[in-house]
């Protein structure tokens, strides 16, 4: 059968086979919930306590014939490909921020936007920074402080704005080339980057255009932006710009990181922006910043080994997939499945990793493109993540404005809107399939 799920997998072998699975949320929720916060249990801790589990349960086999079966999921070529890009991420990361790459993004930003339409440039800031920098995370941390000066200088609603950044954040995280979230999802769905960014263009661009028109509209006179953004150096973009040109190019992505690396360095010493020494400690502290998503996709890459050695993957397929008779079903399942993954971890990263083999046996059993897989676990990954209370970016974004998460969540109309145009690209989707 497509996919290489067995047929008739017992369900208590199946339910024991996902019972790692089953430790690690009750281990992560559980300590989250008694402590009352989902960010202070090390989620690295979960994964732990589930290998140990698994291994424990895992029948018919020696010690070190589990521990091999672990090793070898973690060393798995697709896992291990994902960890050099992730180091790649981090140097950029780290070297664009030491040479004031990522100040002089926020700064021209700032500088384009007109003042009678805030709320509209805002979103477009936000938007351009995420897909440039990668991380929804950096964008909120950027944009926030600045637009709760605005909103306190023009006397404007502080949640809606600071809700707009956010809004835009998730824009960015779901198309960049250089997030995490898409380099999880085409790796974990074997389709390139290039591909994956089509694919989730047509759902996110109208998303965005719709709710950019909202904006528009609902622009009002302030204080021009101008007087907010400091002088803009518009030749430390550069990283970026060649980062986003050799992407859309369809360059590879480890290539192009290794470019944008080396254009940080270009870009520091034409500008005088400090020492070679300097520069090679932050990409050193931005490498380091990956170690705990490294260390997370290690441990997941070896607890589905063992679930899927002893059927784990199968079973669930099976359950998955019992009542599911189209394509468009198909998508749905993996959807559900991502989205409820996210919910129990708060990282949409983790999530995607965590189901990304499920996701691509489903996809391959009814004939769904990677391309199209990774467009809906990283798409239905970021609505859910931008909705959680207890979700980094809104945890982040609160704290810098003083705002309640929830008075929030009530003004993300991007998000929402991305998610009706989701759905509706699934059944288009689904559809046009049948015809064809």
């Amino acid at each position: 059968m497509a996919g290489g799920l067995r047929a008739g997998i017992d369900a208590r072998k199946g339910w024991m086979a996902l019972s790692p699975l089953i430790v690690f949320l009750l281990v992560y929720l559980g300590v989250s919930l008694a402590i009352g916060d989902f960010y202070k249990m090390p989620i690295s801790v979960a994964f732990v306590a589930s290998v140990v589990y698994a291994i424990c349960v895992t029948p018919g086999l020696k010690l070190q014939q589990k521990i091999d079966i672990v090793s070898a999921g973690a060393a798995d070529r697709n896992i291990l490909q994902m960890i050099w890009i992730f180091v790649l991420a981090g140097a950029f990361a780290g070297g664009a921020s030491e040479v004031g790459c990522i100040d002089a993004v926020v700064n021209a930003s700032l500088r384009l936007m007109p003042g009678d339409l805030i709320p509209a440039g805002l979103f477009v800031a936000a938007c351009f920074i995420s897909i440039s920098v990668g991380t929804s995370v950096g964008t909120v941390v950027a944009l926030v402080p600045v637009t709760a000066g605005i909103a306190e200088a023009g006397d404007a609603n502080l949640p809606f704005l600071v809700a707009i950044v956010v809004g835009g954040a998730f824009f960015g995280d779901n198309l960049s080339f250089i997030s995490d979230t898409t380099i999880a999802a085409t790796r974990t769905q074997g389709c390139r980057m290039t591909d994956k960014f089509r694919a989730n263009a047509r759902i996110v661009i109208p998303a965005a255009a719709v709710v950019l028109a909202c904006y528009i509209c609902c622009g009002f006179g302030a204080r021009g932006i101008d007087a907010v953004g400091a002088d803009v150096d518009y030749v430390r973009i550069l990283p970026y710009l060649v980062v986003l040109a050799t992407a859309l190019a369809g360059v590879n992505v480890a290539l192009v990181l290794l470019l944008g690396v080396l254009a940080t360095g270009l870009v520091g010493v034409l500008g005088d922006a400090g020492g070679a020494m300097d520069w090679a400690i932050a990409m050193g502290e931005g490498i380091s910043g990956m170690g705990g998503l490294i260390t997370v996709t290690l441990l997941a890459g070896g607890l589905l080994a063992l679930i899927r050695h002893n059927g784990g993957i199968d079973f669930i397929l099976q359950a998955l997939t019992r009542r599911v008779s189209s394509r468009i079903g198909a998508q749905f399942s993996i959807a559900a499945l991502v989205s409820m993954s996210n919910i129990c971890t708060a990282n949409n990263t983790i999530a995607i990793i965590t189901v990304g083999d499920l996701a691509k046996g489903i996809a391959s059993r009814y004939g769904i493109d990677g391309k199209r897989s990774a467009s809906i676990l990283d798409t239905f990954s970021c609505i859910v993540q931008s909705f959680l209370p207890y979700g980094a970016q809104l945890l982040m974004a609160s704290s810098l404005a003083s705002v309640s998460p929830l008075a929030i969540i009530g003004y993300l109309y991007y998000p929402m809107a991305l998610t009706l145009c989701a759905v509706i690209g699934i059944v288009i989707t689904g559809r046009a399939k049948h015809r064809g």
